[in-house]
C-alpha cells in the first residue's frame, strides 16, 4: 500500500515540479515581463527550488567520454561486458590510438560499486581516476523495480556468486576494487576462491570504507540496524512492486525508503545546503549553484533492492556479525561452504578508511587484516585518509590527489600473484 501511495504523490508533485520549473525561466528570462517586476530572481529562486525538491530523479549517466593517457586525450567508449537480471558488468574501453597500443596491458581493475541505495554512477569520479592508468570495469546493478518477478529471487549469496563469476570471467589478472558494501560479499567471494583453490583469483582486492566488522566504532547506520529486530525490518519497510514496472510483484526496499533515511540522518546538512542553493540563485552564483544541482542529481536518484538480499545483509553483516565471527556459510553451486579469509594467500590486500567516516566508522574496514591472516604481513596496506568522510574516500579532491596515488602504486606493485612472486624469489 505504501508504494502505491508514493505512485500517487509522485503523480501529483510531477506536473506541479514542471511547472514550477517552467515559472522559474519566466522570472529570469530577459524577454519575459516578469522578470522586469521586484524580487523576480528571487521568486525564481523558489521555483527552481520547489523544482528540485518536487521532481523525480532518474539514474544519471556515468557521463565519461574521454580520458588521458600519457599526456594524450583518449577516447572512452562505455560497453557492456556482461549481462545478468540483477546487474550488468561494464568496460570503459579506452579507444587507443597505435603509439598508445602498449597501454592495452594496463592493469585490469574490477570496481564493485555498493548495491545499497544509490547507483553505480555515484563512483564515477573513481572510475574517472582509474582510467588513465587501468582497463576498468564496474558493476552496474539493476533497479529492482525493473527485474521481472520469473527472473528469481537474489540474496547476498547470488551476489556472492555474481561477484565470482565476474572475477572468473576476467581472469587470473584482475585487480579489485571494493567500496563500501560490497567489500563483505568481495571478501567472502574471494575466500571461497581461496578455499576453492581457484586459480582465478584476484591479484588484488583494495576495500574503501566497508563494514567489515561492524562491532568496531558503531556509527548512526550501525546503531540504526541492531536496534531494530529483523522482523521489524521485515513487516515495516519491504513493499511490493506496483503493477508500472517490469518487476510487479517482487518484494523490495524501496528507494524512496532509503533516501528518507539518508536524508533523515543529516537533516540540518540537507536543509542549510539547500538553503544556501536558494542564496546562490539569488545573488547569481552560477558555479555554486551548478555544484549543488550535480551532487543532488547523483544523491537523490536511488533505486530498489531486492528484499531477500537487504534482509539478509542486516541479519548477516550488521546484526550477527557473522563474517568477523566466522560463522557464516554460503550456498554456493548447491553446497555450503563456510567463508574463511583466513584461506587467502594469494591476494594482496589494501584496507582504506576516512577519518571522519560517519556511515563505516574507524576499524570497519581495518578489521579485514586479522582476518586474513594468511597474506603475508609485507603485502597489506592499510591507509586512513586524515579528514575524509565517507564520500571522500572515492571521490573528489582528496581522493584524486592522496588517495588513488597510492591505490595505483599498491596495483602496480602486484603484477603476479603473491604465490606465485614467492615461487619465483625461489
Amino acid at each position: 500500500m505504501l508504494y502505491e501511495m508514493r505512485e500517487a504523490q509522485r503523480a501529483v508533485f510531477t506536473p506541479l515540479s514542471d511547472w514550477a520549473a517552467s515559472m522559474s525561466k519566466l522570472y529570469v528570462n530577459p524577454y519575459s515581463p516578469l522578470s522586469l517586476m521586484p524580487l523576480s530572481r528571487r521568486v525564481s529562486a523558489g521555483f527552481e527550488l520547489l523544482h528540485r525538491l518536487g521532481k523525480e530523479y532518474e539514474k544519471p549517466e556515468f557521463g565519461i567520454r574521454s580520458t588521458t593517457v600519457e599526456e594524450r586525450e583518449v577516447t572512452v567508449a562505455e560497453r557492456i561486458e556482461l549481462s545478468k537480471p540483477f546487474c550488468r558488468l561494464l568496460k570503459f574501453e579506452r579507444m587507443l590510438p597505435k603509439a598508445l597500443m602498449h597501454r592495452h596491458d594496463d592493469p585490469c581493475v574490477l570496481v564493485f560499486a555498493p548495491l545499497s541505495g544509490h547507483h553505480a554512477t555515484l563512483l564515477r569520479d573513481t572510475v574517472r581516476g582509474l582510467l588513465p592508468d587501468h582497463n576498468v570495469y564496474i558493476t552496474d546493478w539493476i533497479d529492482a523495480r525493473m527485474v521481472p518477478l520469473a527472473q528469481g529471487s537474489f540474496d547476498l549469496d547470488d551476489y556472492i556468486a555474481y561477484a565470482i563469476e565476474f572475477i572468473r570471467h576476467l581472469g587470473p589478472d584482475v585487480h579489485l576494487l571494493s567500496v563500501c558494501q560490497p567489500t563483505v560479499p568481495v571478501l567472502a567471494a574471494v575466500s571461497l576462491m581461496a578455499t576453492l583453490q581457484d586459480a582465478n583469483q584476484p591479484l588484488t582486492m583494495t576495500m574503501m570504507g566497508g563494514p567489515i566488522d561492524t562491532r568496531e566504532s558503531p556509527t548512526k547506520v550501525n546503531d540504526l540496524a541492531t536496534k531494530r529486530s529483523y522482523s521489524w525490518f521485515e513487516n515495516n519497510v519491504i513493499h511490493t512492486v506496483p503493477s508500472k514496472y517490469p518487476g510487479v510483484g517482487r518484494r523490495v526496499y524501496p528507494g524512496f525508503l532509503q533516501h528518507a533515511g539518508f536524508v533523515a540522518m543529516n537533516p540540518d546538512r540537507h536543509l542549510n545546503s539547500h538553503w544556501d542553493y536558494y542564496q546562490d540563485l539569488v545573488r547569481g552564483i552560477d558555479a555554486s549553484a551548478e555544484e549543488h544541482r550535480k551532487f543532488y542529481d547523483e544523491y537523490n536518484a536511488v533505486l530498489d533492492m531486492p528484499a531477500e538480499y537487504y534482509l539478509a545483509t542486516i541479519s548477516t553483516v550488521f546484526q550477527e556479525h557473522l563474517l568477523p565471527r566466522g560463522c557464516w556459510d554460503v550456498s554456493y553451486e548447491g553446497r555450503k561452504i563456510r567463508v574463511a579469509p583466513h584461506e587467502i594467500r594469494d591476494t594482496a590486500l589494501f584496507t582504506i578508511e576516512g577519518e571522519l567516516d560517519d556511515i563505516s566508522g574507524s576499524g570497519q574496514t581495518r578489521a579485514a587484516h586479522a582476518l586474513c591472516r594468511g597474506i603475508p604481513a609485507e603485502h597489506k596496506k592499510h591507509l586512513t585518509a586524515p579528514k575524509v568522510g565517507h564520500y571522500g574516500i572515492f571521490s573528489g579532491r582528496r581522493w584524486r590527489e592522496s588517495i588513488y596515488p597510492q591505490v595505483r602504486d599498491f596495483i602496480r606493485a602486484h603484477p603476479v600473484r603473491i604465490g606465485r612472486r614467492l615461487t619465483i624469489a625461489a
